[in-house]
């Protein structure tokens, strides 16, 4: 190789030091945190570092790449500069934020809090019609079924949401919105949903309140509580069956069969609404000791399996055609197929899949959902329409024994309950609006609202003597026996569920407006929608309003709630020393090169974090802020020395 010219040596020592000085750029802006002032200091330093280089030379530098690189960094300095402002890494939100300071932070990127909430959902519903458009086409534009059942779901998701924010039930909403879309003009999307389609959604719907109501029903817990239980559901359900029919055949001229089919709808309670209300009574501790919220709950759901058993045997005797004598005896005949059909298919549940078997949790769905399907519109098809129901929740009640005993499922830990309850979600707001979407304003008779009302009044007042007798001879208190009625007062998803289904029986067996069994199954269907709109929030009031003062608070509860109250007060004094201790280190870590060193007081508050933990943890801590400390007070050395 031949000698190198002094230009050319030159020239090496430059290009070299260009390069490390753009490798150091990108390092730097590849940080998190880096300091601008620095990385601008050194974009703008002289290109020719090299004091023994000619400016005449400089034209032979080979500089194509690095003046590619010096550009890419600084585009990429400009975009850091002009998004931190608008990012959450390098806003944080204050220890006390005010609300404007609240609203400004979620407005910074990426979305998150109540805008990406909304964002998520708002990308999620319109994915969810393109890909229903996609497959269906027409039938998702406006003026058919897909779009109109498509709307009513998002406006009764909306409608629940509004009605939550005022501590009454979210089916209330969904049951007004369901309403309002089918009889407000140039809304009116709801005249546009097919009639079968809307029959097999409430259906499904049906199949999933069935089988949580058996997944739910504990057979220890209706061991120990079994003669309340027991006085507590049947006692009132009957009693207020009766009245109904006898008031609905004096003031409405309903037939005996189709007055205890409307009486066993109103009797039914709903759990959507029981439920969650004695279990906010629970968390206070009011009645537990006595197990009032267990009582009312288990009892909630032996009431609800007998009113949908009746209504059963008689929708079956209204619409046979046999002759007097079958006719007597179908109804129970139908109950019976149900049961025989649930008890073959749980047992069959208990055996199959086996237990080792991969996709457990899959098939177990399988045979429990689809089971149930089949009981429901089976029983339809085969016209046995009081075998559907019963047959539904006695496969989910025997299936769930087995789970309980050979598996260890518990309702703590019962993945096919969870797999409803994510289905409920889903039906909820179908289930609700749809039954709205049944009840047309323009001909409904006031005669029959009015008289429906009186009934619902009448039956009313003999269910609330009926529960109070029913808890006599109990260890409650007077002021508890006086609780438990009213707790039974709310009515919504079992009428939902079977409400229309004397309607849509008299549609599937060809009767029209004018046909008899019609107009009395749209009676049924009227009167269930005025006991959801007038008992759910009545009835959910009462409990929220008249259980503090009724029932009594365990004292090891309000112990418990204290020291939780303590703690929360501890953990959140934590929680903000601990954010302002961050603050303070991001502070320092971003100090500007020969800053001064931050006060011995932060690191002391450090060591003080690390020593409350266990000493597992509390070694690397000290360790880190030590060296944090000695590597920091030698770079300053360095700054001073130079």
């Amino acid at each position: 190789m031949g000698r190198l010219t002094e230009t050319e040596v030159n020239t090496e020592l430059t290009s070299d030091t260009t390069s490390e000085r753009a490798e150091k750029i990108s390092k730097s802006s590849s940080k998190d945190s880096f300091d601008f002032d620095t990385l601008d200091g050194q974009l703008q330093a002289p290109q020719n570092s090299n004091p023994g280089v000619k400016k005449a030379d400089e034209n032979l530098i080979p500089h194509t790449d690095n003046d590619s690189a010096h550009e890419t960094n600084k585009l990429s300095i400009c975009c850091a500069t002009c998004s931190k402002p608008l990012l959450t890494k390098y806003n944080a939100l204050p220890v006390e934020p005010s609300r404007a300071e609240r609203f400004k932070h979620s407005l910074l990127c990426p979305p998150h809090g109540c805008l990406g909430r909304f964002l998520t959902i708002t990308i999620a519903l319109v994915l969810i019609w393109a890909v229903l458009w996609s497959i269906t086409g027409s039938e998702a534009l406006p003026g058919h079924s897909f779009f109109g059942l498509f709307i009513l779901f998002v406006c009764c998701i909306i409608g629940g949401a509004v009605v939550e924010r005022i501590k009454l039930p979210a089916l209330l909403g969904m049951l007004i919105l369901g309403c309002l879309l089918r009889n407000v003009p140039y809304i009116n999307v709801g005249k546009d949903i097919d009639k079968d389609w809307s029959s097999a959604i409430r259906n499904i719907a049906l199949v999933v309140i069935l089988t949580r109501a058996g997944l739910g029903l504990d057979p220890k817990v209706l061991k120990k509580l079994s003669f309340v239980v027991l006085r507590l559901a049947f006692i009132p359900c009957i009693i207020e069956a009766v009245v109904v029919a006898i008031t609905t055949y004096l003031l409405l001229d309903l037939p005996w069969v189709w007055g205890f089919m409307l009486g066993f709808v109103l009797a039914a309670v709903s759990p959507a609404v029981v439920v969650p209300s004695m279990l906010h009574l629970e968390e206070k501790g009011l009645g537990t000791d006595k197990g009032i919220p267990t009582l009312v709950i288990a009892a909630a759901s032996v009431d609800d399996v007998l009113a949908i058993s009746g209504f059963g045997v008689f929708l079956g005797i209204a619409f046979s055609k046999s002759n007097l004598a079958l006719t007597i005896f179908r109804g129970p005949l139908e109950a019976l197929l149900g049961v025989v059909y649930g008890i073959l298919m749980g047992l069959l549940a208990w055996y199959l899949p086996h237990r080792k078997n991969t996709h457990l949790k899959l098939y177990r769905f399988i045979f429990l959902f689809c089971g149930g399907l089949f009981a429901v519109f089976g029983s339809i098809s085969g016209e046995v329409p009081g075998a559907g129901a019963l047959g539904c929740l006695t496969l989910a009640f025997v299936a769930a024994i087995g789970w309980r005993q050979r598996d260890g499922w518990s309702d703590e830990f019962n993945p096919m309950a969870d797999i409803m309850a994510v289905l409920w979600m889903i039906f909820q707001p179908f289930l609700f609006g749809l039954i709205g979407n049944e009840i047309v304003i323009e001909t409904l008779d006031g005669g029959t609202v009015g008289l429906g009302i009186a009934t619902l009044c009448v039956g009313l007042a003999f269910r609330v003597v009926a529960s109070f007798l029913a808890v006599l001879g109990t260890d409650l208190t007077w002021k508890e026996r006086f609780f438990i009625p009213f707790a039974w007062l709310p009515k919504a998803t079992v009428q939902a569920a079977i409400g229309p289904q004397a309607l849509d029986a008299a549609r599937q067996f060809g009767k029209g407006p004018k046909d008899v069994e019609y107009i009395m199954g749209l009676k049924i269907l009227t009167i269930a929608v005025l006991v959801i709109l007038i008992t759910a929030p009545l009835g959910s009031a009462l409990i929220a309003l008249l259980g503090p003062r009724f029932l009594t608070q365990t004292s090891s509860k309000t112990a418990k709630s204290d020291d939780a109250a303590v703690s929360k007060e501890e953990d959140d004094s934590d929680d903000i020393e601990s954010n302002e201790i961050s603050i303070e280190m991001s502070t320092y870590r971003a100090r500007p090169s020969g800053a001064s060193m931050p006060d011995e007081a932060f690191f002391r508050k450090l060591q003080a974090i690390g020593q409350s933990d266990d000493e597992s943890d509390n070694k690397p801590v000290v360790m880190t802020i030590n060296n944090h400390i000695s590597i920091d007070e030698a770079s300053d050395e360095s700054h001073v020395a130079a």
